[in-house]
């Protein structure tokens, strides 16, 4: 089995992070393939750029030779994971739902902890989009910038567990999951000083997408997700170089 890992932001330091994470979460057999776009942003911290990562990740993907099992989509919060289930015909699943839903087995509501407090709204719209805002405590900000995760991973383990405690304590979090794809391999740490679980993203979503491609199931293409109508698109794909 291969699955594409996708990063959202073109910092490839975070590329493998994100795919060394994903390597210790998959299962016998499973290759992954990390991958960066070819432009985009450095670190993805609001609209704006969230959608520029949305065209590039499925750009990136497209162009792709494969073949490839699945696709994870490595940005929390992120827009562009239905664009991908409109143009691929495996499995594409979002660190964020899967989080999220992940979360939802392990206690009966989960806190978001994330980066930049501008974020915040994103990951709430995101949750809403797929039906998984109803059992969420809280989405709390660490102040802490995307690229700082990997300049100071101490300090970001500290910033982090600090919202954790505060999210269990004030919003009755009872689960939390890691809302940023950059917080890879810090889980542990965070669950320790917590004592709650405490869920990676990346780390989900390659059980899902494995789970998926055992069970032979993929997207419905019957209405939603069905592909894109075949029309001309003017001055597309950009130069990139």
């Amino acid at each position: 089995m291969r699955i594409l890992v996708v990063n959202v932001n073109t910092t490839r330091s975070l590329t493998d992070a994100i795919g060394a994470q994903a390597a210790e979460a998959a299962g016998p057999g499973t290759e992954i393939v990390p991958l960066t776009p070819a432009f985009g942003a450095e670190s993805v911290e609001g609209n704006y750029e969230s959608y520029l990562a949305a065209v590039a990740v499925m750009e990136t993907v497209r162009a792709h030779p494969g073949p490839y099992d699945a696709v994870i989509q490595a940005g929390y919060g992120e827009h562009g994971r239905e664009g991908l289930q409109e143009l691929l015909d495996v499995p594409v699943v979002d660190i964020t739902e899967a989080a999220a839903s992940t979360a939802r087995f392990l206690g009966r509501r989960y806190s978001v902890v994330t980066t930049l407090d501008r974020t915040v709204p994103l990951i709430e719209e995101r949750l809403d989009v797929a039906g998984l805002s109803a059992r969420c405590a809280s989405v709390r900000a660490t102040g802490l910038p995307v690229l700082d995760l990997e300049r100071d991973p101490r300090a970001a383990a500290d910033a982090i567990t600090e919202q954790a405690l505060r999210a269990v304590s004030d919003d009755r979090a009872e689960v939390i999951c890691l809302g940023c794809g950059g917080m890879a391999g810090l889980a542990g740490q965070v669950a320790e000083r917590t004592g709650v679980p405490v869920v990676d993203g990346v780390s989900a979503a390659v059980t899902i997408a494995e789970s998926l491609v055992r069970l032979g199931l993929t997207t419905s293409k019957v209405r939603t997700y069905a592909p894109p109508r075949p029309k001309k698109l003017a001055n597309w794909p950009p130069r990139t170089a």
